[in-house]
């Protein structure tokens, strides 16, 4: 089910900007949709063997590169990462809550022990040139707010910041899309488009959401 509470283009932020920062990569599954409008990407994704398929996916797009890293709001800390069996799609740091009402086929298989670092560290060490990125995509299954605290310094940086989040605890002590408005709109942006993906009729509904710099 997909609605639409916009007319905006869905598309419409890809057309503004020269280069996205896509946090939560997979497998890099937009890499196609990035390449048609020329956009530079930095992919990050930190479960290894999916890292190493997305490094695969993206030998024939030169403009984009990925880091293996899990981005959270604390730099060096230890952290358990759930993986999901749908290929990783859904591993979290959270255990899994409400989730498994909309998606029923989803669980666990195992978990992984990664430190983490921060989306300022990371810009900083890698000396990415934040110019060159004017959209950040954040989708890290629950996580999405300790992303966003971990690079409060640089978010004025970027003109859109795209994420995913449901109105119900898809994940145990996840953010949910109020959680994110609030802050988002605390540091100057506010909400342009939000389209609806999947819901339940008991649970809630997920969202695509996109903030724009006030």
């Amino acid at each position: 089910m997909f609605f639409i509470f916009s007319q905006k283009n869905p598309n419409f932020y890809l057309e503004n900007i020269s280069g996205i920062i896509h946090v939560g990569a997979n497998e890099g599954q937009e890499r196609e949709r990035y390449k048609r409008y020329s956009l530079s990407v930095i992919w990050v994704e930190p479960i290894p063997e999916v890292y190493n398929q997305l490094l695969k996916n993206l030998t024939n797009y030169p403009n984009q590169k990925a880091f293996k890293y899990l981005l959270s709001d604390i730099d060096n800390q230890n952290v358990e990462l759930k993986i999901a069996n749908n290929n990783g799609a859904s591993s979290s740091i959270f255990d899994l809550g409400l989730h498994t009402k909309v998606w029923p086929e989803v669980s666990y298989t195992k978990t992984i022990s990664l430190k983490s670092l921060t989306l300022t560290s990371l810009i900083k060490q890698k000396k990415i040139d934040l110019q060159k990125y004017q959209a950040l995509l954040i989708d890290t299954q629950g996580s999405e707010l300790l992303v966003l605290k971990g690079g409060l310094e640089i978010l004025e940086n970027f003109k859109y910041i795209i994420t995913e989040a449901a109105d119900f605890e898809s994940y145990v002590d996840g953010c949910k899309i109020d959680d994110l408005s609030n802050f988002l709109n605390n540091v100057g942006f506010k909400e342009t488009f939000k389209a609806k993906f999947a819901d339940h009729p008991k649970v809630g509904s997920y969202y695509d959401v996109v903030y724009e710099k006030i």
